[in-house]
């Protein structure tokens, strides 16, 4: 499986040994910055077509509502199904749709009801993509030791696109128009199917008609609210994706009303929290362990809630661009921290309803708060909107650090179980 091959790199990418790992991060690392492409048109798009936050919010509450419905669903059928197989449906309609999105605005013959309806046929493809892909993880990684740093390595490709996607689309919209960027996207899509068509996966029996759908989605929500670390993490990034992270909603009104600028500013603002996220996620990937790793949430939780509170007050761009870094340098170490830390605790045969829940707190309530942003933004507008989510985000920091010290006695015994530290491990083991 290629697992011995060494790197140049050293162990910041230790988990680019593994040959099916390499495949989906290279396939990841183009499709990305076709996604991120398409997510600054849509935004762009709509604006440009409403002059509305409302429908703003109304487009990303559309987008995102059916991963709240449907991903506990989705959870069950990938710890039932092929995961492999689940993945290329998935990547191949979201593909579909891209073309569609192609066709309507090239042709001019978008308009709003088509964008609202396009988002939600994508919305319920991620439903089942996100919790399949994430749960997918541990079955092309090898060594799980090197799980953290795939998480981390795989968090990176993310954000580097979050970081070139929005600079190229926003060049793009003001040249040629945002057709080109959703003609991007469904070519992109061709990698990450290619990648998956190549990957090399050990055929792994799963346990058929064991009991009913409801019954096992019921044990899955039994076993992460039982467990108070995993529900603790959820919940984390539950309220903090219902206020903070809206905020990328509301960025083409920064952009156009505060800001004074055009697709260009939108551009080089989300490019610029891409920024953040990249200096993030190569951060995490340069750990060696998960030992010490549960302090960044409240950090980075901490941090993003301080960059949206500072962001709601700048008038000036060049103030405003570090500060988007620094959320969204706290955004992904929160995101990709928990992600690891849920991967680490829980049981392998219930790790995609785990992951749908997961799925489901980070983006799942994002749509939500989109529709409550876009709303409040409409009433109070938007700096106040960003200033009360900031606020909420840094109230919940600080109630997670002050939990802290017992979460970390009851995760003890499961890293003890897992090998990760010893019984004689001085401390709380998992948190040292």
């Amino acid at each position: 499986m290629g697992q011995e091959k060494k790197l140049p790199f050293g162990s910041i990418a230790r988990a680019l040994r593994h040959r099916n790992f390499r495949l989906f991060f290279a396939g990841q690392s183009v499709s990305l910055i076709g996604t991120w492409m398409q997510r600054v048109a849509v935004a762009w798009l709509i604006y440009r077509l409403s002059n509305s936050a409302f429908i703003l919010g109304l487009a990303g509450f559309a987008g995102q509502i059916p991963l709240f419905i449907l991903a506990p669903v989705a959870g069950v059928l990938a710890d039932r199904w092929n995961r492999h197989r689940m993945l290329l449906v998935t990547q191949t309609l979201a593909m579909v749709q891209a073309f569609v999105f192609t066709f309507l605005v090239l042709m001019h013959l978008i308009r709003i009801w088509h964008v609202i309806a396009l988002s939600l046929v994508l919305g319920i493809i991620n439903a089942f993509d996100v919790p399949t892909r994430q749960s997918f993880m541990i079955e092309i990684i090898e060594d799980k030791k090197d799980l953290g740093n795939a998480i981390a390595l795989n968090s990176s490709t993310f954000n580097f696109a979050r970081l070139l996607g929005p600079t190229l689309a926003g060049v793009l919209i003001a040249v040629l128009g945002e057709g080109t960027c959703f003609l991007a996207n469904g070519v992109s899509y061709m990698a990450v199917v290619a990648s998956l068509l190549m990957m090399r996966i050990a055929a792994k029996g799963r346990a058929r008609n064991r009991s009913k759908m409801v019954t096992e989605l019921a044990e899955g929500f039994r076993y992460a609210a039982g467990f108070a670390p995993i529900r603790a993490i959820l919940l984390m990034l539950a309220l903090v994706s219902l206020m903070g992270m809206p905020y990328i909603v509301l960025m083409p009104i920064f952009a156009k009303d505060v800001l004074h600028g055009g697709s260009g500013t939108f551009g080089f603002l989300m490019g610029f929290a891409g920024i953040g996220a990249l200096g993030g996620a190569l951060l995490l990937a340069a750990r060696k362990s998960v030992l010490g790793l549960d302090k960044m949430i409240p950090i980075a939780a901490g941090l993003l809630g301080g960059g949206l509170i500072a962001f709601s007050f700048s008038k000036s761009l060049y103030v405003s661009l570090p500060l988007m870094a620094a959320t969204g340098f706290g955004q992904i170490v929160l995101m990709a921290t928990s992600n690891t830390l849920l991967q680490t605790m829980v049981d392998d045969d219930k790790r995609g309803r785990i992951m749908s829940f997961y799925a489901v707190s980070f983006g799942g309530i994002m749509p939500i708060g989109s529709l409550l942003a876009g709303s409040v933004a409409n009433r109070i507008g938007a700096p106040w909107t960003v200033l009360i989510g900031g606020s909420v985000c840094l109230c919940a920091a600080a109630a997670f650090a002050g939990n802290l010290p017992r979460l970390r006695k009851m995760s003890r015994s499961i890293y003890i179980r897992m090998g990760i530290i010893s019984d004689q491990t001085s401390g709380h083991g998992a948190v040292q």
